[in-house]
């Protein structure tokens, strides 16, 4: 028997929310963006990497981010008095590294939730996101649940400092989400040094009353509002010049229908928000057609993932909610 689960890709920081607002997508074309985990019973350990990007990981099994999942899971079993079993994990790694879609964190939890899957749910939901969270943190250098949450739980999550840790928010249904990859990719640690350790009384206000006039709007169903707001003072005014032609892909997208566009958490992927499909398809179309270095560039017409990490059959189109 094989445990298979399937992990979105997720926007971090969702343009207003920097390190406190995450957004988890999915193509509406059916496409499977995120990585799925695998696991089968074995003799002895044993973890495969394969998949369009599973060239960019670490060549020693040792230094994958799964097989310290599978140390970090095993610790917090024999803790509560459970018995290691010998098992294979295998990793389909179908998101680039260091493309501003929560890579890492696809890879950690779909690990961490097919693991509990396969010992039968000893760890709760709870104690598998501070797991997460912890693994994230050795990835991007810095604690921050904006990948995390969304990810395992579906949905936009706005970050908590209670022990939720992360709360979700209210979202509009007819709203598609527009991601485009160029084909290059940002380490998040790169990402996150361009940006000054503090910033200005008076920016931290504008930020502030952003993300408080957004939030408010996402409860008031206030689409106006909501893309009034949702804009970025922290990271994109430091970051933009990380990706290519940011400045006049912003301006084309405005004027070929994006309500609102920004930097997919790190970069370089970008993103745009639209409230029809018809002009999801054209900032589509534009996207692949200007918004691509190479030919592992690629562009979806997303809308909201609500399910968050679940099992799939991998040989199947359906898939089961785990969460």
């Amino acid at each position: 028997m094989s445990i298979d689960i399937f992990a979105p890709a997720s926007i971090g920081n969702f343009s207003v929310g920097y390190d406190l607002l995450g957004a988890a997508i999915t193509p509406v074309d059916g496409t499977l963006l995120g990585d799925v985990v695998s696991v089968i019973k074995s003799s002895s350990f044993e973890l495969v990497s394969k998949g369009p990007f599973a060239e960019q990981l670490p060549s020693n099994a040792s230094d994958n981010i799964i097989y310290h999942c599978h140390e970090l899971f095993h610790q917090a079993l024999k803790a509560k008095g459970h018995s290691k079993r010998p098992l294979a994990l295998t990793l389909e790694k179908n998101l680039p590294v260091g493309s501003g879609l929560g890579s890492s964190s696809s890879s950690i939890v779909a690990a961490f939730v097919a693991l509990n899957q396969w010992y039968k749910e000893p760890l709760s939901q709870s104690e598998l996101l501070l797991m997460m969270g912890e693994m994230e943190a050795q990835i991007s250098g810095s604690l921050h649940y904006d990948n995390i949450a969304p990810c395992f739980l579906g949905g936009l999550q706005l970050m908590s400092a209670d022990d939720s840790i992360s709360k979700p928010l209210p979202w509009f249904d007819d709203f598609y989400i527009i991601i485009a990859n160029p084909g290059t990719n940002i380490l998040t640690k790169a990402a996150r040094d361009a940006i000054p350790q503090s910033i200005e009384l008076s920016k931290a206000t504008i930020y502030a009353q952003n993300l408080a006039n957004f939030i408010h709007s996402l409860y008031r169903q206030d689409k106006v509002s909501a893309l009034h707001h949702l804009q970025d003072v922290i990271a994109e005014p430091y970051r933009f010049e990380l990706l290519p032609n940011f400045k006049q892909h912003k301006k084309q997208l405005l004027k070929k229908g994006a309500r609102a566009m920004g930097i997919s958490g790190s970069g370089p992927t970008i993103f745009a928000i639209c409230d029809n499909l018809d002009s999801a398809h054209k900032v589509d179309q534009y996207l692949q057609q200007h918004y691509s270095e190479n030919n592992r560039a690629f562009s979806h017409v997303c809308q909201l993932n609500t399910q968050g990490a679940q099992s799939i059959n991998h040989h199947a189109e359906n898939a089961e909610c785990h969460s």
